[in-house]
């Protein structure tokens, strides 16, 4: 019996369900909880595996258990297996009827404005399509799409772009802007630079995230640091909450503009940024399956994202 035979037989699907939750949960106890077995059930199945194929999965300690470099490769690719099931599922559920199932989205929160459009005119059209959506700072969402948790996510494309696994269809262009109320004395100034604002009061994304990183960009490339931040947030909610004051200043896509509970306070300064345009992007993970609801998604984004650009 050749070794595909061996491991074909001896591995089953509840034994690898097993071993994802136990490194899930962090102990053998959690995962008990989670499954509804025994302790010396669950340490056996493991235990065989291990025997299996010949290599510790797990590293066991008072503290718990930890999967070991050999673990970490079989949970991912665990992973993997039960997506395949799971898009295989709602395939065969979309050839009998392709306007059901369910799409999980992530974007980031300045994207949501847009989804919401597309989602609200999927809505009229296929009804029994429902969305799970995950808002979060890009590298969060890469990561939840790695996970196959998401089935897509929209956000802006261009550090991701060197990622050899995911695979980007460009959707619109979107233009930051520095953005503030229309009661703002700086409204009145009909040109501005960039230096002229160093010492206003801020509110900014975290450097340390994806959407911080380009904003910190835009101030290198003239040569500038970034202004203090009064208040750091990466949520978008609150930097439009606190710019509704009068008083802060924030970067944000031209899209939130044009959204209707903003439209009618939220301005953009006549200030130069240079070119702070990128494509949004619906990014994938390579050469993975799609179900029928996010091939019916990704098809209307398109015509529905043809007037958004900047």
């Amino acid at each position: 019996m050749d070794w595909t035979n061996r491991i074909g037989r001896r591995l089953r699907l509840k034994d690898l369900h097993t071993l994802q939750t136990v490194a899930e949960a962090g102990s053998m106890a959690k995962a008990s909880q989670r499954l509804a077995l025994s302790q010396p059930a669950i340490s056996k199945a493991v235990s065989d595996m291990e025997h299996t194929l010949g290599v510790a999965l797990l590293d066991r300690s008072a503290r718990g258990v930890e999967l070991t470099e050999q673990g970490q490769v079989m949970v991912a690719r665990t992973r993997t297996i039960f997506d395949e099931m799971n898009q295989g599922i709602k395939e065969i559920a979309h050839l009998a009827d392709p306007t059901q199932g369910e799409v999980r989205i992530g974007t980031i929160e300045p994207g949501a404005a847009v989804l919401s459009e597309i989602i609200c005119r999927l809505t009229r059209r296929y009804p029994r399509i429902t969305y799970q959506v995950t808002v979060g700072d890009t590298d969060m969402l890469a990561r939840r799409l790695r996970e196959r948790a998401l089935d897509l996510m929209l956000t802006r494309w261009n550090a991701l772009s060197q990622a050899d696994d995911l695979a980007a269809e460009n959707l619109y262009q979107s233009t930051l802007v520095v953005t503030a109320d229309k009661s703002h004395p700086l409204m009145a100034r009909k040109r501005l630079i960039l230096a002229d604002l160093m010492e206003e009061q801020w509110t900014l994304p975290s450097p340390d995230t994806f959407l911080g990183r380009v904003v910190a960009e835009l101030f290198d490339r003239k040569k500038l640091p970034l202004p203090r931040s009064v208040v750091t947030t990466t949520s978008t909610l609150m930097r439009l909450n606190l710019m509704a004051s009068g008083r802060f200043l924030s970067v944000l896509p031209t899209t939130v503009l044009r959204h209707r509970s903003h439209k009618a306070w939220l301005r953009k300064l006549n200030v130069d940024l240079g070119d702070s345009s990128a494509p949004i992007a619906a990014i994938t993970i390579k050469d993975r399956r799609s179900a029928g609801a996010v091939k019916l998604f990704l098809r209307e984004s398109r015509t529905i994202c043809k007037n958004l650009s900047n």
